[in-house]
């Protein structure tokens, strides 16, 4: 049987606060945000060694490119909940591992855009005028003028390999000064990228002869590792550069040590490498110290206002994930778009306190179960239009189990919810309603439906927002309309004439306040079949003798069956339980917490 909700008059309110370890250097603005919440551990230089023994201990871990979140770390960080990059890539993060662990892994896809773009642009002017150079030979008390000619970047043609966000931004920027761009990416929106003015092509072999720049920006997958190799480097001009502030790996850097010592191409400059920082004598080491190679130690997000995106970004989303809510860039989970969030945001309340009413009031309160049964979530009205739902589906495992879980569903979130609804043998189906007659006057209706395995002994749930707030408007066989929030009393009894004095009278007693009382009363379709059922009983008995004449009148109440919700205030202990059931007239009692 599901633990009661029903707390015993002494038992203790316990309460932890979630920490957060910052093993790397991130901007104190967002931090600031956290640290009026949780415990923020700033650790900068934790060996790996360090990082595994301490995590355990930690429910958010932020990091940025240096500290690497192996699958040892993941498994380690049993009380993990969230892993945060603050910058775009993921590549140190094991997400397959965190996936499966069900820890959401956020990143800042955008906080960083401007700052990537711009030490694109500033690697292109210095690889073309030899600034590196140039610096490093008047430093060293040399004046060789003659020997640094570099090129003019205007009305030269500017190759880019994804039009993203960030590539965009480049050649927006590139046409400024006066170039030419084409672009290879094909998910490009050609309306886009011709009111853009960059022309779109349809293949490497027709970009790269043609260009005097080439940069890419693409993450590091498999598709795009080692990009450009030997034979791609043979089909570029000569006097070509190229340029990487993406990923280290889109160009094979044993390749593009090769282009550079044979002639191939002019120069690069680069600004991530496969190792960083490059170990001595290996290949991003001889790159890095190449004299055709403008090579900086990944810049690309460093500036003063890139890491105060980056870290308000992330930041956050750890604080709205740590809360129960949802972030806006997760990487192992369907993309919430901020419109999509604030729309959903309501009715995953909503959902989150229909299951957790489910639990404590059908499967608690009267001996039922979670698990083992089937449930069904059907949306209705504008809400069935709503293509990702699994914000909803989450809401309702995160609700289903927060009563019956030592971490009171904390531990649930849309990574996880599906595998923790199967280990706890909870089966949820959605349905999409859309041509149905409309039922009631609410603009989008929820229906949480509850049945065995075989199908029978179906429970019933509805529920609609209303402006931010949100109701329960049917419990079971009864139609009600009431916020689902704090403690609640609902009294299954029948409907007479001093009832609710009696219940005040108990609870006074026990020094317990009423906030709100709403009697709900039975639905059209549950009193037609009370009153069939009672008059074919109380048939069956004029039949026969009569041996108690209260049989037949209990019989007849079944049609004045209600339930009586209450919102209190004050400590509901098993004394108030067992003194509200020795009322007369009263079936059930169940204590909701919400």
């Amino acid at each position: 049987m599901a633990p009661s909700a029903v707390s015993p008059p002494s038992s203790p309110s316990i309460s932890s606060v979630p920490k957060i370890l910052v093993p790397e250097k991130v901007s104190a603005e967002g931090l600031a945000l956290l640290r009026a919440q949780y415990e923020v551990d700033t650790r900068p230089g934790l060996s790996a060694d360090e990082l595994l023994a301490l995590i355990p201990a930690y429910q958010g871990l932020i990091v940025r490119s240096e500290t690497k979140v192996t699958a040892a770390v993941l498994a380690a960080g049993v009380r993990l909940r969230v892993v945060a990059r603050a910058g775009v890539g993921v590549d140190n993060i094991d997400v397959d591992a965190a996936t499966g662990l069900g820890v959401i892994v956020v990143n800042s896809p955008s906080g960083n855009i401007l700052a990537a773009a711009e030490h694109t642009v500033a690697l292109l002017l210095a690889t073309a005028r030899n600034v590196g150079r140039a610096d490093a030979s008047l430093k060293g008390g040399k004046w060789e003028r003659s020997k640094l000619v570099g090129v003019e970047v205007g009305g030269k043609t500017l190759g880019i390999i994804g039009l993203g966000k960030v590539g965009m931004k480049v050649a927006r920027m590139a046409i400024g000064l006066g170039m030419k761009v084409a672009a290879l990416d094909p998910y490009a929106s050609p309306d886009v990228a011709k009111q853009a003015g960059v022309q779109l092509v349809g293949s490497l072999d027709a970009l790269l002869p043609v260009v005097d720049f080439l940069t890419i920006h693409t993450p590091l997958l498999a598709s795009t590792l080692n990009l450009l190799g030997e034979a791609e480097f043979r089909k570029m001009k000569a006097s070509a550069r190229v340029l990487n502030v993406a990923r280290g790996g889109v160009y094979n850097e044993e390749a593009l040590l090769k282009a550079l010592d044979e002639g191939w191409i002019a120069g690069a400059g680069i600004d991530v490498f496969t190792a960083e920082p490059p170990l001595p004598d290996s290949a991003p080491a001889r790159l890095a110290a190449h004299p055709k190679v403008v090579s900086t130690p990944h810049l690309g997000a460093s500036t003063v206002e890139a890491q105060e995106n980056v870290s308000m970004d992330v930041c956050t989303q750890v604080l709205e994930i740590l809360s129960g809510g949802l972030p806006t860039a997760a990487v192992n989970a369907p993309l919430i778009l901020p419109e999509e969030y604030r729309r959903l945001q309501p009715f995953v309340r909503l959902v989150e306190r229909m299951g957790s009413l489910y639990t404590q009031h059908f499967a608690g309160g009267r001996g039922g179960m979670v698990g083992g049964r089937r449930f069904e979530l059907v949306y209705r009205g504008e809400l069935a239009g709503v293509g990702n739902t699994r914000p909803l589906f989450a809401a309702l495992v995160k609700g289903l189990v927060s009563s019956i879980s030592d971490a009171g569903g904390r531990d649930v979130n849309i990574v996880n919810a599906t595998l923790i609804a199967k280990e706890r043998g909870i089966a949820i189906d959605e349905r999409h309603v859309r041509d149905a007659e409309p039922t009631s006057t609410y603009a989008s209706l929820v229906t949480l439906r509850s049945l065995q395995i075989d199908g029978s002994a179906e429970q019933v749930i509805e529920g609609y927002v209303s402006g931010k707030a949100i109701f329960i408007s049917k419990l079971d066989r009864f139609t009600a309309n009431f916020h689902p929030e704090g403690t609640l009393l609902v009294l299954h009894n029948y409907d007479e004439p001093g009832k609710i004095g009696n219940v005040g009278m108990v609870l006074g007693r026990h020094g317990i306040n009423i906030t709100f009382m709403q009697v709900a009363g039975l639905n059209q379709q549950a009193k037609e079949a009370a009153a069939a059922a009672a008059a074919s009983t109380v048939g069956s008995v004029a039949d026969g003798p009569v041996e108690d004449e209260s049989e037949s009148r209990s019989v007849l109440y079944v049609t004045k069956e209600a339930l009586m919700i209450l919102g209190v205030d004050g400590e509901v202990t098993t004394d108030v339980i067992d003194d509200l059931k020795t009322s007369e007239g009263i079936l059930n009692v169940s204590v909701v917490k919400l």
